[in-house]
């Protein structure tokens, strides 16, 4: 509100009461109510027309302002210690330097300090910097895209239950595996489960679990989990290193399963969890409804999901020395402020300047290539980094045509 403005419309209201206008008359022309006029021709009768101005909304008393001789002891005190060799001048220091002249319950607080401080100009508000933009895959990828993760919980005793998670991130639909370990194994199981009910992706994305890359110690390691996806036509993709919320949306299935599934009974062994888990699946298919899918269950979303298969006798006849198959193998990795990233326990050199940034880096197994990709936001275009030789320590088998990609 202006207050200059207000005055004047105050003024002429009371000037033409003086005048011996109308109440109407007078509410017409200021287009004000009537306790207002009431109130105002009152704080003129009372003290004139200085009574006609705004008071300031100030409040008379602040418990928490700082008196000014307080105010200006802290200034000296921070500007002293700025011009000290060594040490420091924030809040904290400041307050310690006030407490050595024993002012008793006058030490002021180190709110009360920073509040002073920044009036006076003498430190600013540090905004964090926008976190660097990191490609989503659905974004990114065109066909099925599913996710993996797994979740743990203890049974009385000690014993580990684990539930792996595979989740189509287009219709929300999930398999689920209830296993005592995380081995490769357990992994290739659960992943050859998941294709009855979900089918083959095109794309997985999932973290950098030892059981999912095959080990943190040999360099170019294809994991038996990284050769099964690469037979059977799934490219995979391994999100950020230690940044659980890039798989969101299977870790907030995780979290589900634990708050509608397990905190809800007592279970004593793993065989218990077992046989009661598929309930969940089945309530989760068939009664809960994601956000993502505005009123339509998973399970109704998935019928309509067209999919590619892997058949019984297929999955028979898998090899049980998987070869490393023509495909891709992708990696989004958050540069390190040496300008490195790392794959596949080997180190590669991207730059400096795009440290903090994100890369999307693709092995091309059948072309033994390298390419490292950076793309600056959603509204720019991709470009190329980097594109060197990868050699790999075996021959690289051609995809069966059976598992050939449209």
């Amino acid at each position: 509100m202006d207050d200059q403005l207000e005055y004047r419309v105050r003024l002429r209201a009371v000037r033409w009461r003086a005048k011996g206008a109308a109440t109407n008359r007078i509410l017409n022309r200021v287009q004000r109510s009537r306790a207002w006029l009431t109130k105002w021709e009152g704080q003129y009768q009372q003290f004139g027309w200085r009574g006609l101005r705004s008071r300031s909304r100030r409040p008379e008393h602040s418990p928490t302002a700082c008196p000014p001789g307080l105010e200006r002891l802290i200034v000296q005190t921070r500007r002293r210690l700025a011009r000290q060799k060594v040490g420091l001048i924030g809040p904290d220091a400041i307050r310690r330097e006030l407490k050595k002249l024993k002012l008793g319950r006058r030490t002021p607080s180190r709110s009360l300090i920073q509040r002073v401080l920044r009036k006076r100009k003498l430190i600013r508000s540090v905004v964090p910097p926008p976190p660097a933009y990191c490609p989503a895959p659905r974004d990114e990828v065109s066909g099925g895209l599913q996710a993996v993760d797994w979740t743990c919980r203890y049974l009385a005793g000690g014993l580990k239950v684990y539930a792996f998670h595979t989740l189509n991130l287009r219709t929300r639909a999930c398999a689920q595996t209830i296993a005592p370990d995380k081995s490769t194994p357990t992994v290739i199981g659960h992943l050859l489960q998941a294709r009855k009910t979900l089918g083959i992706p095109d794309f997985l994305q999932l973290d950098n679990d030892g059981a999912f890359c095959g080990g943190y110690k040999v360099a170019r390691v294809f994991g038996q989990v990284v050769r099964l996806c690469l037979y059977v036509g799934v490219e995979l993709i391994f999100l950020p290193v230690a940044e659980p919320e890039r798989n969101g949306a299977v870790e907030q299935l995780n979290r589900l399963w634990g708050v509608a599934f397990w905190e809800r009974r007592q279970f004593h062994s793993l065989a218990q969890v077992q046989r009661t888990s598929p309930e969940f699946v089945r309530w989760y298919l068939t009664a809960y409804g994601p956000p993502a899918l505005a009123g339509q269950t998973p399970g109704q979303a998935q019928r309509a999901e067209p999919r590619r298969r892997l058949t019984a006798g297929q999955a028979v006849r898998l090899p049980s020395e998987l070869p490393i198959t023509a495909g891709r193998v992708h990696f989004i990795r958050q540069v390190r402020s040496d300008g490195t990233i790392s794959l596949l326990n080997e180190t590669w050199r991207v730059g400096k300047r795009l440290a903090g940034k994100y890369v999307w880096a693709t092995v091309i197994a059948h072309r033994r290539r390298l390419e490292i990709w950076y793309q600056h936001s959603a509204q720019h275009s991709w470009r190329q980094l980097k594109s060197c030789p990868y050699a790999l320590p075996e021959t690289v088998a051609r995809r069966r045509p059976e598992f050939a990609r449209p």
